[in-house]
Order: C-alpha cells, then sequence, then structure tokens
C-alpha cells in the first residue's frame, strides 16, 4: 500500500513538471525567447574577439592587461555585450519574458562573481561572495526573493532601546564587507603613491599611511552601521566592554600599536635605515602596526615588536647619516717593518671600491703584545646597507697578500726553553727534574 502512495506521488511530482514545461519552456514564446538568448551569447562571442584582440595589440604591453587581460577581459566583455543584448530583448519583448530574465540574472550573477575573482585575492572569500551571489539569483529566478526579503524584515531582533531586522543584519554585513574592503583597497593604493613620492621622508609616508588605514577603517565601519539604521548609542555600553578588555587583555597589542606611533613620530628609525638588535642586523623594510620587519644581508626576515624597538637598546647605522667607520685590529711580528706595514694597510683599505677616500683610512699603532705588535686600521663607509663584514674581508685579503709580497710577517705564539748547567757542565737538580 505505501509503494502504490510513492508511486502515486512520484507520478504527480513528474505531470507537475512537465506541465511547468510546456508552460514556460516549450511554448512558442519562449523557444523565440531562447533564440535570442543564443544569438546574443554569438554575437557577443564573434564581436567581443575582435574587440579583445584589438586591445591587446595596442595596450597589450600595459601591467593591467598583463594581469588580467588574456585571463578575464575576453570573458567579462562577452558577458557584458550578452547581457546588453538580452535586456534589450527584454525590453522590446512584448508581454512577459521568462527566459530573458532568468537569462539576465544569472548573467549579472556570473558578472559579479568574476569581478569578485579578479579583485579579491582569497580564494575563499571569493567563494563565498560566490556562493551568496548564486544564492541571490536562484531565489530571484525561483520568484522568493522579494518575500523571503519580506519575511526577512519581519523578524525583530531587540538591540538596547531599539530593534533591528535580520534583513538589517545581513544588510549590515554586505555593506560592512563592501566598505570595508574599499577602505583597505584606498589605503593600500595611497600607501603605493606615497612610496612614490620621493620629496616626502619615509617616516612622514609610514605616518600618513597608518593614519589613513585607521581613519578609512573606522570611517567604513560607521557608515556601514548607519546604512542599516542602526542607532550608535546602542554599543555604548559594548564600547566600554571593549575597553576593559583591551585594558586587561590587550595589553601587548595596544603596546606594540603605540610604540609604532611613537617611532613613526619621532624618527628614531625609519624604512631604509640600517639597525642592529641583538641578533639581526639588516635593513627595515616594513614598519607595520604590531612590528618591524628586519630584512639581513642573508635574506633572514626579522619580526621585531615595536614595544621592544623602545625599550631595548637598538643601534641605527644611519639615524643621522650614513657614514660608519670600521676597525680592522691587525697584528705583526717584532722582525717586520713596522712602518711599512703600516702604510701596505692603508693601501689595502684604498684599493677597495667602497672605503671612502675620505676621510682617508689611517692606521694606529695599538700596543706592543707578547707575541707582536698590535696595529689597527680605521677606515670608513658610505653604505653600510651593503654590509659590513663582507668589506673586512676583502680589505683583510689583501692585507694578507701585500704582507706576503713585502716579507711582512704575522706572529705567532712562541716559547723559549732555557737550560742551566752548574760548572762541572752537568745538569742542575732542577733541570733533571725538567728533563724526566
Amino acid at each position: 500500500m505505501d509503494t502504490e502512495n510513492y508511486l502515486s506521488t512520484v507520478m504527480v511530482w513528474l505531470a507537475t513538471g512537465w506541465d511547468w514545461v510546456l508552460l514556460n519552456v516549450l511554448q512558442p514564446e519562449r523557444v523565440l525567447e531562447f533564440a535570442i538568448v543564443i544569438a546574443a551569447f554569438l554575437a557577443s562571442s564573434y564581436s567581443c574577439k575582435w574587440v579583445h584582440n584589438r586591445i591587446l595589440a595596442v595596450a597589450g604591453d600595459h601591467p593591467i592587461v598583463k594581469k588580467t587581460g588574456k585571463r578575464y577581459l575576453l570573458s567579462v566583455m562577452k558577458a557584458l555585450m550578452a547581457l546588453l543584448l538580452i535586456w534589450t530583448g527584454e525590453q522590446i519583448w512584448p508581454g512577459e519574458s521568462f527566459v530573458l530574465t532568468t537569462a539576465a540574472s544569472l548573467l549579472l550573477a556570473w558578472i559579479a562573481i568574476r569581478f569578485a575573482t579578479i579583485v579579491v585575492v582569497n580564494r575563499e572569500i571569493a567563494r563565498f561572495i560566490a556562493v551568496v551571489v548564486w544564492t541571490i539569483a536562484a531565489a530571484n529566478i525561483v520568484g522568493i526573493l522579494d518575500p523571503l526579503m519580506v519575511v526577512l524584515g519581519d523578524i525583530k531582533l531587540p538591540l538596547g532601546e531599539s530593534n533591528i531586522s535580520v534583513l538589517d543584519i545581513f544588510k549590515g554585513l554586505i555593506a560592512f564587507s563592501a566598505f570595508m574592503w574599499g577602505a583597505l583597497a584606498l589605503a593600500s593604493f595611497i600607501e603605493r603613491r606615497l612610496k612614490k613620492m620621493s620629496a616626502i621622508p619615509p617616516s612622514a609616508t609610514v605616518l600618513i599611511s597608518k593614519t589613513s588605514r585607521i581613519g578609512l577603517i573606522g570611517l567604513a565601519f560607521f557608515i556601514a552601521l548607519n546604512s542599516t539604521g542602526i542607532d550608535l548609542t546602542a554599543f555604548a555600553v559594548f564600547g566600554g566592554a571593549l575597553g576593559v578588555g583591551i585594558g586587561f587583555g590587550l595589553q601587548k597589542v595596544v603596546g606594540n600599536f603605540i610604540s609604532g606611533l611613537i617611532l613613526v613620530l619621532d624618527r628614531s628609525i625609519k624604512p631604509g635605515d640600517v639597525i642592529q638588535m641583538t641578533d639581526a642586523y639588516g635593513t627595515i623594510n616594513k614598519m607595520a602596526a604590531r612590528y618591524t620587519s628586519v630584512i639581513t644581508r642573508d635574506g633572514t626576515e626579522y619580526l621585531i615588536p615595536n614595544e621592544s624597538l623602545i625599550t631595548e637598546p637598538v643601534i641605527n647605522w644611519t639615524h643621522t647619516d650614513k657614514l660608519i667607520r670600521q676597525k680592522i685590529p691587525v697584528q705583526i711580528s717584532y722582525g717586520s717593518d713596522l712602518k711599512l706595514a703600516m702604510k701596505l694597510m692603508e693601501e689595502s683599505a684604498v684599493k677597495c671600491s667602497r672605503v671612502l677616500r675620505h676621510p682617508t683610512p689611517v692606521v694606529l699603532l695599538k700596543g706592543f703584545n707578547s707575541d707582536g705588535v698590535d696595529l689597527e686600521l680605521r677606515m670608513w663607509l658610505g653604505d653600510p646597507h651593503n654590509g659590513v663584514s663582507n668589506i673586512s674581508s676583502e680589505v683583510m685579503m689583501n692585507i694578507w697578500d701585500e704582507f706576503h709580497t713585502n716579507n711582512i710577517e704575522f706572529p705567532f705564539p712562541q716559547r723559549v726553553v732555557h737550560i742551566k748547567k752548574n760548572d762541572a757542565g752537568d745538569l742542575s737538580d732542577d733541570d733533571d727534574k725538567m728533563k724526566d
């Protein structure tokens, strides 16, 4: 008995579906609409190929065309042209147009998803946008979008002294995502433009970039809230709780953020400076809100918290100027020509192109050691960002070659043993012990 009921139910569904196909698909008007959609796609395909080839021929070397033209331009052009032709057919179509409206909705959703994949780098976010857009398009095609919006608008949630509907929440989320993405994109554009302006100091560039990013994000947040009709006074309690949470749980985060602003304002360090801190010696690549990026000569990137740069000692090799003095200690034997050795050391430094001629390299006599004479070569560099260890190695190699060419000896530890003898010519008792 149950099987018969199931079969009868399936037959009813099939009959209903077939009636819908006869009414909406196989009618002469609907067949003609399908023909118009196919003709729109064919016309857009042939015409856009020609336009696409002309664009590549004229502006094929442009960075935007290189990045997105070959992959996205042709498909988006075809969809836009087909959508325009279908909309035109929909406007001049006498009566209700079911197929044209459905095709236009699907094309519009596809174009929105395509643009999302172009401008949104994160693939997960792009997929989420695609799901949302396709869901809205499907609801619009089926005809339940308007009733669904009415139902969501009637569901109210209390928020302080005001009520907010579920529809307002969805609109707020969409508006917040759109405005936030726009704010971040505009902040990144401003940062790129500032970096190209050589007249603006690097510290001012970082300060303007940070303040503009914070201001744009805050503005986007409040505009998104205002677009939903939410009273901002309802967030007074939430703001107080957020302040308490920052005071107890986010001290380090806020401390690093404030430290970053202090570093930018007092200009103690800036992008491009060569700094040394514990094991990190390199060039400042970026100053973010929480950390400062330092790239060493071997390619290692240190992310140093901004608070550490204020509370711990930092050597800035290029704070006031880029001139630094490098010292190389050298020891020679007592039997070597001291003046010649000092002259050869100065000449070895001058041979290196990175060593400055003014101030000139000098060699100082530092002391008389048990193994040899201590000398020190002092030379000046004007490009510490290119490294200091490599130039020291080059100079010491030149000193090695010059010393061996001119018979200047490097000392090595030596010990002299004196053997005492008595009047008979025999070894003393102490010497016997030493001999044993």
